[in-house]
């Protein structure tokens, strides 16, 4: 759930949590959104080797990938074993050693810093809530476009039809506690991914399912 900068305490339960779930240990966490609402995040699913419906993403993806927000690299490490050149980047120095450790390259990078390739890619991955990165999900595409080749495609995961659009100011916290961190998030439903590509100079070309999770693939307007 990483790729932008995000402030050290919050930073700190994010990986205090991939440790645990990389060791094996339970390790929920409770994602507040900007309403009160709450959401289960379970962090031991990052870590595994593939996730139902990991397959309709990665098979979108024919060429050179970058992974934003790669996490503990599970779909870096799938296009990496398809032999696909894929590169995961991560603001979690945590995330990127476990990246690493299952073979898939990835940088401690901001997605907003200076990437290797840009507007080179021919895929760009915002899996697992990563279209939140940031809390402004219109910058976030915008900067997506901006890395792409000129007829390169970008992979995101949506929120299923019937949920609700945000942004803004997020908590995170370790289930079963009290202390909270709080950072900029969003998530966009697909109704409306449309007009955020738009303005973004980006189109939809294809939405789809797979295993209750939702897709859609966009190509620079």
């Amino acid at each position: 759930m990483s790729g932008a900068l995000l402030d050290r305490p919050v930073l700190a339960v994010y990986e205090a949590a991939l440790r645990r779930a990389a060791a094996g240990r339970p390790a929920p966490l409770v994602l507040r959104d900007d309403r009160g609402g709450e959401h289960l995040l379970d962090p031991a699913a990052w870590c595994r080797a593939a996730l139902p419906g990991d397959r309709l993403l990665l098979t979108g993806c024919g060429g050179p990938t970058l992974d934003v927000g790669c996490g503990p690299g599970r779909l870096t490490a799938a296009l990496t074993r398809r032999g696909r050149p894929a590169l995961g980047v991560d603001v979690s120095a945590a995330a990127v050693r476990l990246a690493r450790r299952r073979g898939a390259a990835a940088l401690l990078r901001d997605v907003f810093a200076p990437l290797p390739g840009h507007g080179r890619w021919r895929h760009v991955l915002l899996a697992d809530g990563n279209i939140g990165i940031g809390g402004d999900p219109a910058r976030l595409l915008r900067r997506c476009r901006d890395l792409l080749a000129p007829d390169g495609r970008l992979h995101a995961e949506l929120a299923a039809p019937g949920e609700r659009t945000w942004s803004g100011t997020a908590g995170l916290r370790a289930a079963g506690t009290d202390r909270e961190e709080t950072f900029p998030w969003a998530a966009v439903a697909v109704p409306d991914l449309p007009a955020l590509a738009a303005a973004a100079g980006l189109r939809v070309l294809t939405i789809g399912t797979e295993a209750d999770r939702w897709f859609a693939t966009l190509t620079p307007a």
